[in-house]
């Protein structure tokens, strides 16, 4: 077992659950929210923060500021504690009241910017809040997650080469779209080095990442109400959009497995199963498909698992398990 001084330094990197005895699905889990984070977000806070540091921008008394919707914030929190930095999140109302509680337990301040953009989600409001601070008070610094090119080359340079061992003959990688610097790692590696490996994106319905539809989205972490700077479709070969109930129905046929899972991974695993079903006949050989799950479920213990929040905001879920059937309006954004 490693010793560690700093808590950046811990990181299961080859953990995977085979979904197949699980929820019938061909898949392999690769599981990102076994560190101190709880979550993928570690990997691309460590680098854009160590890329700062080379850089000169932050310097001791320096504050870090970033718009996140809670796993990024979580852990730059935890690398701002160990290096000796305030931390500032700019969130949203729609952030988990435990992700809240673990970034201030950790010393950061969270500021919820509770206007609404023009497509109706936050972000925009969160980021032109970052931007006036940043330029009012020289000693806070935006690393700015949905354009800094140290987001997507922390996975280029540790995720996807680590999926890359462990599964030589990949088929499929299915990725989350968040700022899309996870997707976009993977995609330019397996892209870059000619590996035959389809790379599917995977969205909330509402997000406009990929040139949606805005639409009310109450499960925070995938999809966006502003389209990330990091996003270059030419190296995804599919999208899929999935409707934040079956999110839900996912995550909870998941638990009743014993997995607690977050919304993030919810979202991925529908996705996945439902690109699957339609593109892989019944009962053919099982193809080699990896989906990352970007964090555990503990933070969403107020939302998504929690019968009040179900109640007000998804009524009568969770019932059906939601997995397998292909939906013609949400599956292949692309032929």
């Amino acid at each position: 077992m490693p010793i560690i001084t700093s808590p950046q330094d811990f990181n299961v990197e080859d953990l995977y659950v085979d979904l197949g005895p699980v929820l019938d699905v061909p898949l392999f889990l690769k599981c990102e929210g076994f560190n101190f984070a709880g979550s993928v977000k570690l990997k691309a806070a460590a680098a854009m923060v160590e890329a700062a540091e080379r850089d000169g921008l932050l310097r001791p008394g320096s504050t870090i500021v970033e718009s996140s919707s809670g796993n990024l914030g979580i852990a730059l929190s935890i690398i701002a504690a160990d290096r000796g930095y305030r931390f500032l999140c700019v969130t949203d109302p729609r952030c988990n009241p435990a992700s809240m509680r673990v970034m201030r337990a950790l010393g950061a301040e969270v500021l919820v910017i509770g206007h609404q953009d023009a497509n109706g989600g936050y972000l925009a409001s969160r980021i032109a809040h970052v931007r006036q601070l940043c330029a009012d008070l020289p000693d806070h610094v935006w690393l700015n997650q949905y354009a800094n090119r140290n987001n997507w080359l922390a996975h280029y340079n540790g995720t996807a080469p680590a999926i890359d061992r462990r599964f030589p003959d990949l088929e499929v990688l299915f990725v989350g779209a968040g700022t899309t610097g996870t997707l976009m790692g993977c995609a330019r590696y397996f892209r870059e080095r000619g590996r035959p490996v389809t790379v599917v994106a995977v969205d909330a319905v509402g997000s406009v990442t990929f040139g949606g539809i805005p639409e009310r989205r109450m499960v925070p972490g995938l999809g966006t109400s502003a389209r990330p700077a990091l996003v270059d479709e030419s190296y995804i070969d599919d999208i899929v959009h999935v409707p934040e109930a079956d999110t839900i129905r996912t995550a909870h046929r998941l638990s009743a497995r014993g997995f607690l899972f977050g919304g993030s991974t919810g979202t991925v695993v529908s996705g996945a199963a439902r690109w699957l079903a339609a593109r892989r006949p019944a009962g053919g050989r099982r193809p080699v498909a990896v989906a990352i799950a970007p964090d555990l479920g503990e933070r969403y213990l107020d939302s998504i698992y929690e019968e009040g929040w179900l109640a007000e905001h998804f009524p009568g879920l969770p019932e059906a398990p939601g997995l397998g059937v292909p939906d013609a309006g949400v599956l292949g954004a692309r032929p």
